[in-house]
């Protein structure tokens, strides 16, 4: 028996239903079943690869691949993956079609995804962002297919994000469990991580939260090593594991709809969460028993009150920062003269000042001042 059947049979024990045509945002809003699919996917895979059997799923299709940071590995692996699978990668130039001119978020999502299986984004430059660019763009291709725009839904996998990096931290952890022998063998095993290569604390530190979400899932102990200003999420790093009160969750148990099966409309398998506080309901009918589909609500849960939180979190920066422009011509707040004379001045505020040489040194407090009066006063001009 080859080592694909073996893998096939264990694929086959695990409540893996809710994974199709759901997207992959993070691993942590994935239940355990789910990951071990994915390890285990994987590992056929690589026992096909090795004995040189075709790995292709996909006679036609495409795989698009939107990459808004610079990437080696992962653009790479994403690539090869399509292959492998028999879709042929459509790599999305932002620069090179009409967004650059314009184009919406919901029109680029549709106009991409007639003939596409799956679309990975990668989007980590900023906090609070890359994860809401990612729902957005998926949020926007839902409702066309909702619509009848597009004849089918693709998937979406994250390919990286201001909280999760999930491929790269999946791809360390099947390697962590091969190295060790096993799952078994992973409780109480200490993972020490470090990193400084952020060129600023506006650079989201994914990697090490995707590490912290999913290596301690497995009893493993992750010490983070790093220095003083590069630190990840709060919520992340202490509300991976959410909290939820009984008094808090009312749950309702109901009898499953569908075509019929075993249990379906025989037994109250079904299962209905609803999250006083928060006003946030999940449900969950397609597992085979009640305890289950329970234990899918929670997860479901969970997943949702920990990205309200980074959402709140997220309006607390924003209402801290006020308006942040693009990094573009014609969007600048300043701008300064050298030559043939010297002037600073401010676009919003009309302040300037002739000494440039005394601003580009760090005396800009006429500049606070003037700023802080305007906008004290609603006179702030737009830029």
């Amino acid at each position: 028996m080859s080592k694909t059947v073996e893998l096939a049979r264990h694929l086959e024990k695990l409540h893996i239903n809710n994974m199709y045509k759901t997207d992959f945002y993070w691993t942590w809003d994935k239940t355990d079943d789910e990951i071990d699919a994915v390890f285990t996917v994987a590992d056929a895979l690589r026992d096909l690869r090795e004995r040189n059997k075709s790995t292709k799923i996909f006679n036609s299709g495409l795989g698009i691949s939107l990459f808004r940071d610079n990437s080696t590995r992962t653009r790479f692996s994403f690539a090869s993956a399509c292959n492998f699978l028999g879709l042929e990668e459509q790599v999305l130039d932002e620069k090179k079609s009409q967004i650059a001119h314009g184009e919406t978020v919901r029109e680029t999502a549709n106009m991409v995804s007639f003939m596409a299986d799956v679309i990975g984004i990668r989007d980590d430059m900023y906090i609070h962002q890359g994860h809401e660019y990612q729902k957005t763009f998926m949020d926007a291709l839902e409702e066309g297919y909702r619509d009848g725009i597009l004849e089918q839904r693709p998937t979406l996998v994250n390919l990286q994000c201001d909280v999760d990096h999930p491929t790269q931290c999946m791809a360390d952890m099947l390697h962590v469990i091969h190295y060790f022998g096993g799952v078994e063998n992973l409780k109480g095993k200490k993972v020490a991580m470090t990193w400084a290569y952020s060129p600023s604390y506006g650079k989201p530190l994914s990697v090490p939260q995707g590490v912290i979400g999913l290596f301690t899932r497995f009893g493993m102990d992750v010490t983070l090593a790093h220095p003083e200003g590069y630190e990840v999420m709060p919520e992340v790093e202490d509300d991976n594991e959410v909290e939820i009160k009984d008094d808090d969750i009312r749950i309702d148990i109901y009898h499953s709809g569908g075509a019929g099966g075993q249990n379906v409309n025989k037994v109250a398998s079904a299962v209905r969460i609803t999250h006083y506080p928060t006003g946030i309901v999940v449900q969950c009918q397609n597992e085979r028993s009640q305890l289950q589909n329970k234990e899918m609500c929670f997860k479901m849960l969970r997943s949702k009150l920990l990205e309200k939180k980074i959402e709140e979190r997220q309006a607390e920066a924003d209402a801290m920062k006020g308006d942040v422009k693009k990094i573009e011509w014609g969007s600048q707040i300043r701008s300064y003269v050298f030559m043939p004379y010297t002037l600073a001045k401010d676009t919003r505020t009309g302040y300037e000042s002739g000494n440039i040489q005394s601003v580009m040194d760090g005396d800009i407090d006429g500049f606070i001042y003037a700023y802080l009066k305007a906008s004290s006063r609603g006179e702030l001009q737009d830029v």
